[in-house]
C-alpha cells in the first residue's frame, strides 16, 4: 500500500501557482459519453453540428472543465483535498484536437472556515480564456 502525504494549509500559500495541460482527443469525447450518456447531436454528429454557428461538432464544457478536479485533487491544494464548489463560466467553444491548459492560482487561504479560494480557468492553444471561474476546497485532517 502507498503511503500518501496529506496536503497541510502550511503546504498552501496566496499566488501559488499549478497547471495541467491535455490535447482533448475524440477517444475522451467517447469516455465522457459513455460515462454521462451526454449524446448531444452537437458533440455526436458531424452534419449537425455543421449546421451550427460552431461549424463542427464541439467537446461537452463538463469535459473540458473536469481538468479542475485533477488539479484539485493533485496540485492545488492536492492530496486529501475536498472539493467544495465550482463555479463555471464558459467562454468558447472546445474542439476536439485542442490543447487545454488549465490553471489554478490560491488567491485565498481562510483559516478559520478551513478554505483555499482558488482562481481557476483554462486556456486554448491560443492562449485564449475558453473557460474561468472559481474554486472553493478544503482540506482533509489525518486520523492519527
Amino acid at each position: 500500500m502507498t503511503a500518501y502525504k496529506l496536503t497541510t494549509f502550511n503546504d498552501l500559500k496566496i499566488g501559488q501557482k499549478a497547471s495541467l495541460i491535455k490535447t482533448i482527443t475524440e477517444e475522451d469525447l467517447s469516455h465522457f459519453i459513455a460515462i454521462t450518456g451526454d449524446k448531444n447531436p452537437l458533440h455526436v454528429d458531424e452534419s449537425f453540428a455543421e449546421q451550427t454557428f460552431f461549424n463542427q461538432r464541439i467537446v461537452h464544457g463538463m469535459l473540458s472543465a473536469s481538468l479542475f478536479s485533477t488539479l484539485v485533487g493533485m496540485h492545488i491544494p492536492g492530496i486529501g483535498a475536498i472539493y467544495k464548489s465550482q463555479t463555471l463560466e464558459f467562454l468558447l467553444p472546445v474542439f476536439i484536437g485542442d490543447i487545454l491548459c488549465a490553471w489554478f492560482e490560491i488567491v485565498g487561504i481562510d483559516l478559520e472556515k478551513e478554505e483555499i479560494i482558488i482562481k481557476s480557468w483554462i486556456e486554448n492553444q491560443d492562449g485564449k480564456n475558453v473557460i474561468v471561474g472559481k474554486t472553493v476546497a478544503s482540506l482533509l485532517r489525518g486520523s492519527k
